[in-house]
This record gives structure tokens, C-alpha cells and sequence, in this order.
């Protein structure tokens, strides 16, 4: 977000999508992140800016990360401009035999024995994260998603901002679980990404807390609370310093004081940018109506336990849409009376809530309603791979989700 003149709530938007690099036939990875950037930008280098748009490397050599070059005004349009992108990206792959794979994660990679961290500049960071987690897990090298930065300009805005995303992080996984494979098999979950995830850095709990971030609403309490616990707690990991820094941070959202945003992590990365930037979309609709008190007050909306949040996540990442809420004073947020409630139940509620909002042109609001309609897309994966998928039959489903990357469209079984 822009240093010079902060943002203030919903002025702007910060999307970035990771993507997995891999074989055009076998859907092997392959580690060649850096000849893309190479081939792009005609040096070695870890950024290339297209204009609105850039590309940036990751942890690992065989995931590339696109991203608005800035905050974007609208996302509206940002479908066309991610999807240019991946086009220009699939043919410079092409000399390598190789395209973009979009999801959560990779169906069948062996991160033990396939994973390439990025070996350019910045490495000693990544070095650092691998010396103290050791970097081969799925939790680190084999999971992909879309973040969503949200801009704040005072400390009172953080706070409405940061109670309206607490309060909608348990919901996200209904609507955006695309990794229900790990290791060639189904793993029973539909959010596999966000299971290793969660326990990718477990040796030191701080730092992910329980996802769901602690009911702090100012810089202050999060620096009492969040940052120098986590910084405390890796200190004799990281003698050097170079992880005591705000990206450490692991939650499912983040507090970016630096540039005045706070970024989502949670979202899975879908089959293709209208997927991803409609979820975005509906996402930061329902964020507005929370932050204006539409449906419950701020304060009420602080009130709601960590754990009470937590424990919601954690049933959305089995059962997704199916999930049940069983708790009153949390649908009274969201403008629904007590009772037994599925996730499905409320974000169809909450889209016929901001569903005549400006953003959504005819593109995104068909991409939602196939969303509700057919589940989210574990759940449409799940049923085009059927029950114990063999090879053969795991990459013929994936090979039709590059091709809807390729041709931004969505996944229907």
C-alpha cells in the first residue's frame, strides 16, 4: 500500500495470486520460477512490473506469485489483468514444456524430494524460515492462494476493519476450499492447504496463533499482544533478527502497519481469476456492511471469543459449505436469527445482501452463483475425481483446471 498517503478504508485493493509451475504432461512441478522472471525481464531478478500488474518470486523455485502493482482503485476488472497475465507467463513457459496449475495445492508432489527454494536475492530469508521449520512440508512448499490487502489510515480504522474480518475468517472456507488432495490421495477435507497450514510452524505457536487472529482492535494491543510474544518466542531461533519482523506474522489475517492494510490469507487459490476476484469482491462487500454496523454494533462485533471463531474455522476446512453455526450471537452479526445454520445458508443470505453492489458485473456475479449453486470448488473437484481417483484420472481433472486458468472460466463437474 502507498507509504506516502495512507488509504483509508476501502480505497483501494492489493490482490496477489500464487500459481504452481509444472509440467504441461505429467503435471510434475518444475522449479523454473526464475528463467520466467529471467525470460520477462532479461536479467536474473525477483520482480518484474508489467504497468497495474507484477510478478514476484516465492519461497519455492516452482511457485510464482501475480499481483496488483499497488492498490488497485476497483476489482472490478482485475479478472482481465490477472488472467493477461497468466496468459503472458504460459508462453514463456511453453519453451519449457511447462504452464501455470492453478488450486490450493498440488495433487501429488513429494515436497520432501521436489522442493527448490529460491535460491536469488532474499534467500537468507527463506534460509532462516528453513533452519528453524525445515521448508520441505506441504505446509510450506506445496500450498497456493489469493491474498486480499485492505487498506486502513487511522488506528480507529484498523480496529472496525480488523472486527469485521475476524468475524467473517470462519466463513471464507465455505465459499473459497479448492485443496481437497494431498500426496495422490483425497484427504478427506476440502481445505487441505489451510489443515497444513495451520500446523506448518507449530514448533513455535506464536506465530499462527489459532489462524483466527486475538480480539485486538490498536496498533498497540497488537504489538503487546501478537508481535512481541511471536518475536519473543523465535528470538533464540533467529539470533540474527532477520525473522523479527511483521511478515512473520502467520495468521489467517495480517496486520500490515508498514503500508496500512490489513491482508486475508485464507483464500485457496481457485481455477481461475473470476473465481478469485469474485470471492474477493463478495468478501469486502460483506466487510463494508460489517464496518458501517449494518447488522450489529462495533462493539458487539469485539465481543465475539477467539476461540468460539477458531473452532468455526476449523469445521469449515473439513465440511465447507455444509458446515453448521450453531451460535446465535454470531449470525446476529451477519443479520440472521438464532437457530441451526449452515455456512451455505449464510453466504447465500449475505449475497442477496450486496449482490446489486456496483462491482459485480455479469462476469463475477455468475461466477458466485455457481459458487452456491455447485459448491465450492473441493467440492466440484471432489465430485469430478470420484472415490479413490487413480493417476490417470487425477491428472485428467487437473489438466481441465489449467485449462480454465488458461481460458479464465470456472470448473463445473
Amino acid at each position: 500500500m502507498d507509504k506516502v498517503k495512507k488509504l483509508g478504508l476501502f480505497e483501494g485493493f492489493g490482490v496477489e495470486m500464487e500459481y504452481m509451475i509444472v509440467d504441461r504432461d505429467t503435471l510434475q512441478v518444475k522449479p523454473i520460477a526464475d528463467e520466467v522472471l529471467k525470460a520477462e525481464a532479461g536479467e536474473q531478478t525477483s520482480d518484474v512490473e508489467r504497468g497495474p500488474m507484477a510478478w514476484s518470486n516465492e519461497l519455492v523455485l516452482h511457485v510464482l506469485e501475480l499481483k496488483t502493482n499497488g492498490p488497485a482503485p476497483t476489482l472490478d476488472n482485475l479478472s482481465q489483468y490477472f488472467h493477461g497475465e497468466v496468459v503472458r507467463i504460459n508462453q514463456l513457459l511453453e519453451p519449457f514444456n511447462a504452464m501455470l496449475l492453478p488450486t490450493g495445492a498440488h495433487p501429488f508432489m513429494d515436497p520432501f524430494t521436489q522442493t527448490k527454494l529460491w535460491p536469488h536475492d532474499s534467500s537468507e530469508i527463506y534460509e532462516a524460515y528453513n533452519q528453524v521449520f525445515d521448508c520441505r512440508g506441504h505446509g510450506w512448499s506445496n500450498l497456493q492462494s489469493t491474498h486480499i490487502n485492505l487498506p486502513f489510515a487511522t488506528d480507529e480504522e484498523f480496529g472496525r476493519l480488523h472486527a469485521a474480518i475476524r468475524l467473517i475468517l470462519p466463513l471464507i472456507p465455505a465459499l473459497s476450499a479448492a485443496s481437497p488432495m494431498l500426496d495422490g490421495e483425497l484427504s478427506g477435507l476440502l481445505d487441505t492447504r489451510l489443515e497444513v497450514y495451520r500446523k506448518n510452524q507449530q514448533r513455535i505457536p506464536e506465530i499462527a496463533g489459532q489462524v483466527v487472529p486475538e480480539a485486538v482492535f490498536t496498533q498497540q494491543e497488537y504489538q503487546a499482544k501478537i508481535f512481541e510474544p511471536m518475536f519473543a518466542a523465535i528470538a533464540k531461533h533467529d539470533p540474527e533478527g532477520i525473522l523479527q519482523e511483521e511478515f512473520l506474522n502467520s495468521r489467517g489475517a495480517i496486520a500490515r502497519f508498514s503500508r496500512g492494510a490489513i491482508e486475508i490469507r485464507i483464500i485457496d487459490n481457485q481455477e481461475c481469476p473470476k473465481a478469485d476476484i469474485a470471492i474477493a469482491a463478495l468478501v469486502t462487500e460483506i466487510l463494508k456492511k460489517l464496518e458501517k454496523e449494518e447488522w450489529g454494533s462495533f462493539e458487539h462485533q469485539k465481543k465475539i471469543p477467539t476461540q468460539a471463531l477458531a473452532d468455526l474455522f476449523l469445521n469449515a476446512i473439513k465440511t465447507g459449505p455444509n458446515t453448521e453455526i450453531a451460535s446465535g450471537i454470531y449470525l446476529q452479526n451477519f443479520g440472521l436469527p438464532a437457530g441451526k445454520t449452515s455456512m451455505k445458508t449464510v453466504w447465500e443470505h449475505l449475497w442477496a445482501e450486496v449482490k446489486n453492489a456496483p462491482v459485480f458485473t455479469q462476469d463475477l456475479t455468475e461466477a458466485i452463483e455457481i459458487l452456491l449453486q455447485q459448491g465450492c470448488l473441493a467440492q466440484r473437484m471432489t465430485t469430478a475425481l470420484g472415490e479413490n481417483p487413480n493417476p490417470e484420472k487425477i491428472r485428467d481433472v487437473y489438466q481441465q483446471l489449467a485449462h480454465c486458468l488458461a481460458k479464465n472460466q470456472l470448473f463445473t463437474a
